[in-house]
Formats: structure tokens, C-alpha cells, sequence
């Protein structure tokens, strides 16, 4: 049986909870193999982000045509993108190798009210990266400055995912860490273009957050690179997140990181043929 493959193209988290560290530890508990195109060096622990050093655009270039020349990726997801010029970079690769099966995560706030996407680069994701995903995963801030309008509540997030799926965006999964319109329950939506499903579960008060959203599209596209369906693949990373969540690791003195082996502990997820 063929491994099945995933490519991260996103920034680098000095304290190991977000960003491609993130991802390629959801990936190895999904039983994926996962690569890496780095957009940036930041440095960060739980406290905050200290410093963001991106990379050339012909780095982040080079990168990613080793691994489409050589490996090749079964689902490619990104993160921090950072400015225009590496936004339309990726936008080309993705193109040239033909991988239809992207996950954008819109990073643009860390945890502690960074900036992580410049506001140049807003247009450039609207207009050259957008139409090329198949899932979008914006939390409410994200997609209030993408689709600019304010979002409130279930409907406000049902009607920016219809905006956003106007900008050639498949499937919009709409997180519901950031609503609190319900104080027990987290609910995120994804819509397909035509009809709402949702994916519910309890309301956690913790600061053990650092690192979700990565997270969250991480498991998406592993899961797309084991071919599941895209509902199926954010019912696992809906299951994979709370597990991360809830197992906290209390690692740090601010917004901690997520407990990434959680989920295969509780089920045995990626101890299979891949090798574990």
C-alpha cells in the first residue's frame, strides 16, 4: 500500500505548538508522512511571538519544487503565508504540480494579537489562493477580514462561508472557537456549496490553545491524503482537536500548547501499515 503524503507549506514555531511543528506531529499521528516548505522563522513560546523572519520567496520556491519533483504530496495544506509575493508563489507550485487537494488555514493573528499576514497580502489570498482550495478554515476574526463583513453568531458564520465560498473556496469550515454565542457547546460548520453540516462539541475554558488551528487543518489534510472525504476528514480532525484540548499538557506560563498524541492514544490512529 502506497504512504500516503502531506505538505505543509506554513512558518516555523520556536515553541513547538503551532505552525509546521504542529502540523507534521498531527501528520505522524495520523499516520501520514509529512513535509515541509518553511515560509518563515518566527520566534514564539506560549507568551507571545518575539520576532518573524520570513523567507525569500525563492527559498519558499525552491522548497516546494524538491518535494513536487521528487516525493510528490497526496494533500498539501498552508499556513503562514506572511506577505503577496510568497502567497502567489505557493499559488503557482500548486498549480504546476496539479495538487488539488489544499487545505488553507488563513493565519494571520497569533494567540497573543501578533500580526502574522500582512495586509498587502490580504488581496493576493482573496485573488490567486483562495479559488485554488478545496477547504478553507478560518476562525471568525479570519474570516470577518477576509469576506469584510462582521460575523455574529451560528448565521453571521453562515453567511461570511457563503461569501467566502463566492471567492472559488470548495468547502468553508467555519471554527466556532471565537463564537460565543453558545457558552456550552463549540460548534464549526462546514458548507459545501450548497448545504451546512455541524460538527459539535463541549465548550473547553482552558488557555491550552496555542496551536488549534494548525492543528485542526493538519488533520484535515492528512486525512485527505488518505483519501476520505472532506466530511470525513473534518468529523476526524473535529475528534482529533478535542482530544488534543482536553488532554492539556500545561506546558508554558501563557497560551500552552495542545496535546498532539492524544487522539492515538485514545483510538490508535496511524499504528497501521505505515509503519507504527
Amino acid at each position: 500500500m502506497a504512504v500516503p503524503r502531506a505538505l505543509t507549506i506554513a512558518g516555523s514555531d520556536s515553541g513547538g505548538g503551532a505552525g509546521i511543528q504542529a502540523d507534521v506531529k498531527t501528520f505522524q499521528e495520523l499516520g501520514v508522512f509529512g513535509m515541509t516548505a518553511l515560509t518563515a522563522v518566527t520566534a514564539q513560546n506560549t507568551l507571545g511571538v518575539k520576532g518573524v523572519y520570513p523567507m525569500s520567496v525563492e527559498a519558499v520556491e525552491r522548497q516546494i519544487e524538491a518535494i513536487g519533483e521528487d516525493i510528490g504530496a497526496d494533500a498539501v495544506k498552508t499556513g503562514m503565508l506572511f506577505n503577496s509575493g510568497i502567497i502567489r508563489c505557493v499559488a503557482d507550485q500548486l498549480v504546476r504540480f496539479g495538487w488539488d487537494k489544499v487545505v488553507i488555514d488563513p493565519v494571520m493573528i497569533a494567540k497573543g494579537g501578533a500580526e502574522l499576514l500582512q495586509e498587502e497580502a490580504v488581496r493576493a489570498l482573496r485573488e490567486r489562493l483562495l479559488p485554488l482550495a478545496l477547504v478553507l478554515t478560518p476562525n471568525v476574526p479570519e474570516a470577518e477580514r477576509i469576506a469584510g463583513v462582521p460575523v455574529r453568531g451560528l448565521e453571521g458564520r453562515k453567511e461570511a462561508a457563503r461569501i467566502l465560498a463566492d471567492l472559488g473556496v470548495r468547502n468553508v469550515v467555519m471554527k466556532g472557537g471565537h463564537d460565543d454565542s453558545d457558552p456550552n457547546r463549540a460548534i464549526d460548520l462546514l458548507y459545501d456549496g450548497r448545504d451546512f453540516y455541524e460538527f459539535s462539541g463541549p465548550r473547553l475554558e482552558t488557555r491550552q490553545t496555542h496551536g488549534t488551528g494548525c492543528t485542526f487543518a493538519a488533520a484535515i489534510t492528512a486525512e485527505l491524503a488518505k483519501g476520505r472525504t472532506v466530511l470525513q476528514a473534518v468529523e476526524t480532525a473535529k475528534q482529533f482537536i478535542q482530544a488534543a484540548i482536553v488532554d492539556s499538557l500545561h506546558l508554558g506560563q501563557g497560551h500552552g500548547p495542545t496535546n498532539h498524541w492524544a487522539y492515538g492514544r485514545r483510538t490508535g490512529a496511524g499504528q497501521g501499515e505505515e509503519g507504527r
